[in-house]
């Protein structure tokens, strides 16, 4: 297991504040379930499609069109709950939430208010320097998706696309455990990590795929032990939802803002008005949108369209057993087994994905030495690349190898670096290519002590710098390395020099 200490944020002074106040946040984040099709319909969930084409009759609320559960979407969601540490209801039920906008043609919402399908349950937020936050979850829903209303292509004019109408939602909602923007982001970056390791979300915030709605409040230092023992949310002040938040930076960004606007009103003896903001990232402002509406102001009641779902523990358990090995545990058994420090462990394990590659280039290597060359010159030139590592032109095989090589003294890190060059940018089998080019590294003591000679028979002057001051032996290092091309190997190159020098 990690060895994390669990803290609370100190108690700091905003600026500008007369007095310390605390912020308390808590999130629902709405995470569109990885389902080709849609939750009540075998539409397609295709992102980028023609505006209504993934329509089908009940997602445009066609008279006599009644919704059918994807079963798929359900297991997804117990899948997620599983991996969150939660509680999944054997029994839930569907409700209607009743609003009217353009862009619900059905004028409800399908969800789940008092029936959800997970219950609590847990997320371990990592802030660094072995720091952790533990974030409970409240509950886990389902829900369909509304669709979308376009208000830019002619000003006159605003239109509505319904291909995101019925799209499965899991709307993860969480305590008032976070306690300030940074940590909000934390949050948001484990969850997505979470969702993408269990392949529940893809996590594609710039395409809407996954959302925030930020609640937040301030209150005096002691208020929310107080909301800890008692449980009565009126210790923590009122609540703005700041909504629709698809970025981590603006995130942090609102909630600052926000936090700010609420003790400035407090501060000059005004009240804080229960409403759903918007957050305007061009002025860096959250605007007014609503009052918050509460549960009856939806007037939601049992979706008659719909049975309660029933699942068996049976099931359940057998989406449990094929979990994936998830970060945190992955985190802990890099950094025992490959030895990794915290960081590189975290690097690693962000993606999926990297995580396999990184495993795979460590098969029979030095871990370390693989972590290094994954994270700094594979990342690195992916990073300058604008690549992934699904789009990555070395495989782990060929990047193994040249480990290998280095490990066997074949060739130096120099060479290494130019051998990857080669393959990032040619390919080939890093072995053939060294033999083929000449690349491999002088072991010959004999032919480096000859260099060694040749070099400190040349410079004379320089001989005497150095034995007068022994920092200046690496000039003689360097030379050497110069006339031998860089094969001849380092570590010989240094003793043979040191040797010459002091004798």
């Amino acid at each position: 297991m990690l060895d994390l200490t669990y803290t609370t944020p100190k108690v700091k002074t905003i600026a500008g504040a007369k007095h310390d106040w605390e912020l308390v946040i808590g999130m629902e984040i709405h995470a569109q379930v990885a389902s080709n099709a849609k939750l009540f319909s075998g539409a397609s969930t295709t992102f980028g499609a023609e505006p209504n084409s993934n329509v089908a009759f009940v997602d445009a609320a066609m008279p006599g069109m009644l919704p059918v559960i994807n079963e798929y979407c359900v297991e997804q969601a117990v899948r997620t709950g599983l991996g969150l540490k939660a509680d999944i209801n054997l029994y839930s039920a569907f409700d209607r939430k009743n609003y009217f906008y353009p862009d619900l043609p059905q004028g409800y919402q399908i969800s789940q208010l008092y029936h959800p399908i997970v219950g609590e349950g847990e997320v371990l937020v990592e802030m660094g320097n072995g720091e952790a936050r533990l974030v409970r979850i409240e509950r886990i829903h389902l829900e369909q998706d509304a669709g979308k209303s376009i208000h830019d292509m002619d000003p006159a004019m605003s239109f509505v696309d319904l291909n995101r109408t019925g799209v499965a939602l899991m709307e993860i909602v969480s305590r008032p455990d976070i306690r300030g923007p940074e940590e909000a982001a934390a949050y948001v970056m484990k969850l997505r990590q979470l969702l993408r390791y269990l392949g529940t979300c893809d996590g594609n915030m710039q395409n809407g795929n996954m959302r925030a709605d930020v609640n937040v409040s301030v209150c005096r230092p002691g208020q929310y032990e107080k909301y800890q023992e008692t449980q009565d949310f009126s210790h923590l002040g009122t609540r703005c939802e700041i909504k629709n938040m698809n970025s981590m930076r603006f995130i942090q960004m609102a909630i600052d803002y926000e936090a700010k606007r609420q003790i400035a009103i407090l501060e000059s003896g005004g009240e804080i008005d229960q409403e759903t903001r918007l957050y305007d990232a061009d002025k860096n402002e959250t605007r007014s949108m609503r009052s918050k509406e509460e549960a009856h102001d939806y007037r939601y009641f049992p979706c008659p369209d719909l049975l309660p779902l029933e699942i068996e523990q049976d099931w359940v358990d057998g989406i449990k057993e094929s979990l994936p090995e998830l970060p945190d545990e992955k985190k802990a058994r890099f950094m025992s087994d490959f030895g990794l420090t915290d960081y590189d462990a975290s690097v690693l394990t962000a993606e999926a994905e990297n995580a396999a590659f990184f495993e795979k280039v460590a098969e029979g290597q030095d871990g370390k030495l693989a972590a290094n060359w994954v994270i700094n010159e594979l990342f690195g030139r992916l990073k300058k690349d604008d690549k992934d590592i699904n789009s990555c032109p070395v495989t782990p095989e060929q990047l193994g190898a040249i480990i290998g090589l280095i490990t066997k003294g074949d060739i130096s890190g120099k060479i290494a670096k130019d051998l990857f060059e080669i393959v990032y940018t040619e390919g080939g089998d890093p072995a053939k290519i060294v033999e083929e080019r000449g690349m491999k590294q002088v072991t010959d003591m004999g032919a480096i002590e000859a260099a060694v000679d040749q070099i400190i028979a040349d410079n004379p002057a320089q001989v005497e710098k150095a034995k007068a001051n022994p920092k200046l032996a690496g000039w003689f290092v360097g030379q050497v390395m110069k006339a031998t091309g860089g094969k001849a190997n380092p570590k010989a190159v240094n003793e043979i020099v040191s040797k010459k020098l002091a004798g």
